[in-house]
């Protein structure tokens, strides 16, 4: 059923009702405040442009989000509803946050900050293709948890955590976004223990969801589902792909709650006569290891070895990483540690900096889509073109927050 843009006037004022925190009000909710620039992405069964928009009043580059909300269910309305009410709860510093929300003729506008590298997927799938350094994703995922510490204390589960949901801004700021299936385990005023809801909208993020949650079972699952989440995160950080694609999702399931774990790809989980072939990457296009590899000079924190013969995954990442991806992805959810205690695990000692100043020099040669002080105006067609062409690696789903 369509939903009905006069008829749901009510439902609608709802979306916009709660006042936002000072921080976030210095946005104007006024749609001619904005101009548009260019379409940066689509989502939500193709509901949602996204836009990059300069705010007229200071020039800042922003990112909008413009729901069509005539074209919307009343569920996919409620479904919205939930996701504006926890951004204007949520307030930390590695959360993306909602700078100003307003209803605009018949569309929704959700104005957020533009993160100028991209989602790390979206650096995945353009310059990381064999995965990053140990290093820049020890600063990624210390991010990450940071703001599941933060959602987790608050009573919720993210349930969408993946590395599309992890944004950096040109200074190298962390963010994660995708709040959209978030869950509060909050219900009449008591914290529950479990969650038995399953995520609406859920198939493209089926390979992340732990096994608890895929399983649908009585017992239920907790926030330790984000923190198996973040374990496939890693392995799609540092392998350049998610453990698990392309597999049937009844497969996949099967595999999970049979205990299969994927692992970081390098010298000690791929058989050194793998490793010395040429790399048709089959072995290792699920992700899924088939147990330690023997022998193999150690190359550590994931940086290929000068003898690497051209395998991509001709390298060796340090104990600790695998350590701490052994624990993310443990079939019993009990003994997943929490973000928490996470944040102390020795896998981040290696951080010697703040990720402002580590991650932009991390992630060369990729520069933020930042410098729109070109030698053309920005308004002009070929100043337009050049900014177009800078975004135009963006994947589609990646700003579907």
């Amino acid at each position: 059923m369509s939903f009905n843009f006069l008829a749901h006037e009510d439902s609608q004022e709802s979306l916009t009702s709660l006042p936002f925190r000072d921080t976030m009000g210095t946005f104007l909710p006024d749609s001619s405040s904005y101009e548009l620039l260019t379409v940066i992405g689509r989502g939500l069964d193709d509901l949602m442009t996204v836009n990059l928009a300069r705010y007229r009043p200071t020039g800042d580059h922003v990112a909008i989000r413009r729901i069509d909300l005539e074209s919307c269910t009343n569920d996919m309305v409620t479904y919205l509803q939930g996701e504006l009410h926890v951004s204007k709860l949520f307030h930390h510093p590695s959360i993306l946050p909602y700078k100003s929300v307003f209803i605009a003729e018949n569309e929704l506008w959700v104005i957020t900050p533009f993160m100028a590298y991209g989602s790390a997927r979206d650096l995945i799938c353009t310059h990381f293709t064999d995965g990053m350094s140990e290093l820049t994703i020890s600063y990624i995922l210390l991010g990450m948890l940071k703001a599941l510490q933060y959602i987790h204390h608050m009573g919720y589960v993210h349930r969408s955590v993946k590395a599309s949901h992890v944004l950096i801004s040109a200074d190298g700021q962390v963010c994660m976004s995708g709040l959209r299936s978030i869950f509060s385990l909050i219900r009449h005023g008591q914290r529950a223990r479990v969650v038995h809801d399953f995520p609406q909208y859920s198939v493209k993020v089926l390979p992340w969801l732990s096994p608890e949650v895929l399983q649908q079972n009585l017992q239920g699952y907790d926030s330790r589902s984000d923190i198996y989440s973040l374990g496939i995160t890693a392995c799609e950080l540092a392998n350049g792909h998610v453990p698990f694609k392309d597999m049937p999702a009844t497969q996949m399931l099967l595999e999970k709650l049979n205990g299969t774990v994927p692992c970081l790809l390098d010298t000690t989980t791929i058989p050194p006569d793998e490793l010395s072939m040429k790399p048709s990457r089959s072995g290792a296009d699920s992700g899924i290891c088939e147990g330690p590899g023997a022998g193999g000079v150690r190359h550590s924190n994931g940086e290929p070895s000068s003898s690497s013969a051209g395998h991509p995954y001709n390298r060796t990442f340090s104990p600790h990483f695998h350590a701490f991806v052994e624990l993310c992805l443990q079939r019993d959810p009990e003994k997943r540690p929490s973000a928490a205690s996470l944040i102390g695990h020795p896998f981040f000692k290696q951080i010697k900096r703040q990720p402002s100043e580590a991650l932009p020099e991390l992630l060369r040669p990729v520069t933020p889509i930042s410098s729109f002080d070109s030698s053309q105006p920005q308004d002009s067609p070929s100043g337009l073109a050049s900014l177009e062409s800078g975004l135009s690696h963006l994947e589609v789903d990646d700003w579907d927050f």
